[in-house]
């Protein structure tokens, strides 16, 4: 899952390492606009602001069980599209309206329902502990489904056929996913494809056309994501190219598809020059940018073959406007994209700031969540989790709003100071589901890239 924090046991793909640099560790982002560094915050932290907790713990309506995973017939796809054409926006007029900038979104003849499932799912990545897990997943009362990556950012790790996968070298393989969904449904277990979007070296250094650039047209290089350039959320030749392999994935089984880093890259460049997509006021934001994207996708995705289609989020984007404006991912728009099945905060106590005053996770302060100080979070995963979905309620009672589905943490942030960290086990994992469901929301994803969880803790 998205995180710039790539250390063992966090987000971010395969390779992880303690001593990779950090999220947002910087107090002025070059380029960026400067970002209130949500996670590991060395500014000053806000005050205790936010809305009162409530008095009484909802309650979930008994009425709306979990539907039960049943084997259904895969969707035919077609064969595999290359990314469309697209021409060089005229700046001599005002782009900044979506539909001026991206043009018309597409349609489609005959839009399939996709009815929401609720999920509750393990995140095992390249098949680690793949068959105790599947075996945990179908034992269990609670859970129902399994993430698996189909595209990170190092590579395709399914049997793709698409031609520009294969052209740049993306294709890794690793998973014959056709016979793993169909192993997976025969057990009652469901299949979630997850998709590393804008986070892909291996396209920008293939099509550095489509990556961001500064003014002088140079593409850029972003500390924070492995000194690698970024490709562009503007280009949709990008979107094209993720979609049609969630297209193709449909094809081979997967039951619902979920994009990642759905996002503009963190941290400052490398040689200091800002992101120029176009002149100022001239062009969609990064937020709308982003939402376009999605909307687009669940046209071509979730409309045209029925499946439903999601994506990941930071969580500080619940609490920190400045945040959202500079990743172009915005709480309370992004889930009214029209008929965005769900949506995925990443909420990890160990992420948010301590009040450590020697280490990079530090703020000498703590974080506020809902008014409350945490000097140390990862100590506290149920007051975190509950007050983090607490501030970010209000924004899921538009109509429409997107189905709220947490990552929590699995795993053990032992690169936090001592005192500042604990391990990880059934206790802390139950904690997290439980503030979920205090919270009034009944789905979440456990994340442990060793894909080691507690069998315990989702009994």
């Amino acid at each position: 899952m998205d995180s710039s924090l790539r250390r063992a046991g966090s987000r971010g793909g395969r390779r992880r390492s303690p001593f990779l640099v950090v999220l947002l560790c910087v107090a002025v982002v070059a380029g960026l606009g400067g970002f209130s560094l949500g996670y590991f915050d060395l500014a000053p932290t806000p005050g205790p602001t936010g809305t009162p907790a409530p008095t009484a713990t909802p309650t979930l309506d008994p009425d709306q069980p979990t539907p039960t995973p049943k084997p259904t017939a895969t969707p035919t796809v077609e064969p595999t599209p290359t990314p469309g054409t697209y021409p060089t926006p005229d700046f001599s007029q005002n782009l900044s309206d979506p539909a001026a900038f991206f043009g018309p979104l597409p349609t489609v003849s005959d839009p399939k329902p996709a009815p929401h499932v609720k999920v509750r799912a393990l995140y095992v990545a390249g098949g680690v502990n793949m068959s105790a897990n599947l075996s945990l997943i179908e034992k269990s009362e609670d859970l129902n489904t399994v993430v698996v990556d189909l595209k990170e950012s190092d590579g395709v790790y399914f049997e793709t056929q698409n031609a520009l996968a294969k052209e740049i070298k993306a294709v890794k393989g690793g998973l014959t996913l056709k016979s793993f969904a169909a192993n997976c449904h025969a057990r009652g277990v469901r299949v979630i494809g997850r998709i590393v979007v804008f986070k892909d070296p291996i396209l920008a250094a293939a099509r550095p056309d489509w990556c961001l650039k500064d003014q002088s047209g140079n593409v850029l290089k972003f500390t924070n994501e492995g000194g690698n350039p970024f490709v562009s959320p503007y280009r949709q030749e990008v979107w094209d190219y993720n979609i049609a392999l969630a297209q193709e994935a449909i094809g081979l089984g997967v039951d619902e598809i979920q994009f990642d880093y759905i996002r503009f890259p963190t941290g400052p460049t490398k040689s200091g020059a800002a992101v120029y997509v176009g002149p100022s006021g001239m062009v969609p934001t990064r937020i709308q940018a982003i939402n376009r994207f999605l909307a687009k996708a669940r046209i071509l995705i979730q409309d045209k073959y029925g499946v439903p289609f999601g994506g990941d989020v930071f969580g500080i984007i619940l609490s920190s406007k400045t945040d959202s404006k500079n990743l172009g991912q915005d709480w309370a728009t992004i889930g009214v994209v029209p008929g965005l099945d769900n949506l995925c905060p990443m909420i990890y106590p160990s992420h948010y700031a301590n009040s450590s005053t020697t280490h990079y996770s530090g703020n000498g302060t703590g974080t506020y969540l809902n008014g409350t100080l945490y000097k140390k979070p990862d100590l506290e995963p149920y007051g975190v989790m509950y007050n983090a979905l607490l501030l970010g309620k209000p924004a899921t009672q538009q109509a429409g709003f997107s189905a709220v589905r947490p990552y929590l943490q699995a795993f053990t942030a032992s690169y936090l100071p001592s005192g500042y960290y604990q391990d990880y086990k059934a206790e802390q994992v139950a904690a997290q589901i439980k503030a979920i469901r205090d919270a009034g929301f009944d789905e979440y994803i456990c994340w442990n890239s060793k894909g080691i969880y507690p069998a315990s803790a989702f009994q």
